[in-house]
């Protein structure tokens, strides 16, 4: 525990956003889409659209997912010369915090090599 997720590791701005989305490769996971850009500064950014749900369960995606991302503790989930955009899925409104880490986990990888 103690872990961060600090504002360096965050995708921030629109057009940041928006470079992810134009120059990256897509990754498919279980409950995400994984928008990956080379040479970028290893920071992810996180997308839940209103077609997840309210804003109660969106904004419940988005804080699984950023724990998620903080109990890789020391290693960075996102590799180095990465930027990765984690869009949601339905499905992920109804898993919890040990299959999005799960499933988060399983896609790093993928996220590597790309």
């Amino acid at each position: 525990m103690g872990h961060e997720f600090p504002r360096s590791g965050r995708l921030r701005k629109r057009r940041d956003y928006l470079a992810v989305q134009a120059a990256g490769t897509v990754v498919h996971a279980r409950h995400f889409v994984l928008l990956v850009k080379r040479d970028g500064g290893g920071r992810v950014g996180i997308t839940v659209s209103k077609k997840i749900g309210n804003s109660v369960t969106r904004n419940r995606v988005k804080r699984l997912v950023r724990e998620a991302l903080r109990q890789w503790g020391e290693s960075p989930w996102v590799p180095a010369g990465r930027d990765v955009v984690v869009v949601a899925k339905r499905s992920a409104a109804r898993a919890g915090l040990d299959e999005v880490a799960r499933d988060l986990g399983r896609s790093r990888e993928k996220v590597a090599a790309c």
